[in-house]
C-alpha cells in the first residue's frame, strides 16, 4: 500500500486531500499541531474505510520532521499544505508576524520535501510531491505580504527541485487554489457580508472554490495519470487570476 503525507491535515483542505488520496486506496499520514483536532480528523478518516496515521509536530521544526519521515514503514509521496496567514498592511506587520507565516509554509515545505527526497533517493525509488500554493504568489496581495513572499518561494523551489530529483523519478508539482470559504478563510475574509458578492464578480465561473475542486487536482498531480508531469502549477480558481477587463463590458457583448 502506498503513503502519502499530508501536512496541515487535520481540516480543511488539507484533510480532502487526505480523504481524496485515501479513496484511492492510499495511507495517509495526517501533519499538524493541534493533536486533538489530528485525532477528530483521523477517526473521521477511519470511519470512511480510510487507512490512517497522524503526527502532532510542527513542520518548522526539521529534526521532527526527519525522525517522522524516517520512521514510517513506507512513503511515497506528500502533500505540503500547512501554512500561517492574518491579514496586515507591511508597514504594521512585525518581523515576528513575517517570519512565523514564511517559516511555516516554505521552510516547513523545504523540510520535508528534503527529508523524503533524501529517503527516496537512498531508497533508490520514484515519488511525488504537491505543494499547495497561491495565485498571489505571482500577481501578489496588499495585506498578505508575508503569505506572498512565503508562497512565491514555494512555487521558486517546486520548479527547481523538479529539475533536480527529475533524474530520480521524483516529480513536484504545484497547485494554487483560489478562494476556498473554509472556516477559517470565511473567519477572516469574509466577515462583511457584502464581501461575498463582490469578490465573486470578479470570478469568470461565478463561484468559490470548494474543498473538492483542490483535492481532485492534488489527486490528479499525485497519480500515475500525471506520470509526466512535474515542475507544472495548476491553477484551480475559477479564472480569477486571469484580471479583469481595462474597458467595461456592454450587456449586448456579454449575450
Amino acid at each position: 500500500m502506498t503513503c502519502i503525507i499530508v501536512t496541515g491535515g487535520s481540516a480543511g483542505i488539507g484533510l480532502q486531500i487526505a480523504r481524496r488520496l485515501g479513496e484511492g486506496g492510499t495511507e495517509v499520514v495526517l501533519v499538524a499541531r493541534n493533536r486533538d483536532r489530528l485525532g477528530e480528523a483521523a477517526d473521521a478518516l477511519r470511519s470512511e474505510g480510510i487507512p490512517c496515521r497522524t503526527a502532532a509536530l510542527d513542520v518548522r521544526d526539521s529534526d521532527a520532521v526527519n525522525d517522522l519521515v524516517g520512521s514510517l514503514p513506507r512513503v511515497d509521496g506528500l502533500v505540503n499544505n500547512a501554512a500561517g496567514n492574518f491579514v496586515s498592511p507591511a508597514v504594521e506587520m512585525s518581523l515576528n508576524g513575517f517570519r512565523a507565516v514564511v517559516e511555516i509554509s516554505l521552510y516547513g515545505t523545504f523540510n520535508f520535501s528534503t527529508a523524503l527526497a533524501r529517503r527516496l533517493i537512498a531508497e533508490g525509488r520514484g515519488g511525488s510531491m504537491c505543494n499547495i500554493v497561491t495565485t498571489y504568489a505571482w500577481t501578489g496581495a496588499p495585506g498578505v505580504s508575508h503569505s506572498a513572499a512565503a508562497k512565491a518561494g514555494m512555487l521558486a523551489f517546486t520548479k527547481s527541485v523538479a529539475r533536480e530529483w527529475g533524474e530520480h523519478g521524483i516529480r513536484v508539482n504545484a497547485v494554487a487554489p483560489g478562494f476556498v470559504p473554509t472556516q477559517n478563510a470565511t473567519a477572516n475574509i469574509l466577515s462583511d457580508p457584502a464581501a461575498s458578492e463582490r469578490m465573486k464578480d470578479l470570478i469568470p465561473l461565478g463561484r468559490f472554490g470548494k474543498v473538492d475542486d483542490i483535492a481532485d487536482a492534488v489527486g490528479y498531480l499525485m497519480s500515475e495519470r500525471a506520470n509526466y508531469v512535474t515542475g507544472a502549477v495548476l491553477t484551480v480558481d475559477g479564472g480569477r487570476s486571469l484580471g479583469i477587463s481595462m474597458h467595461a463590458v456592454s450587456d449586448q457583448a456579454r449575450a
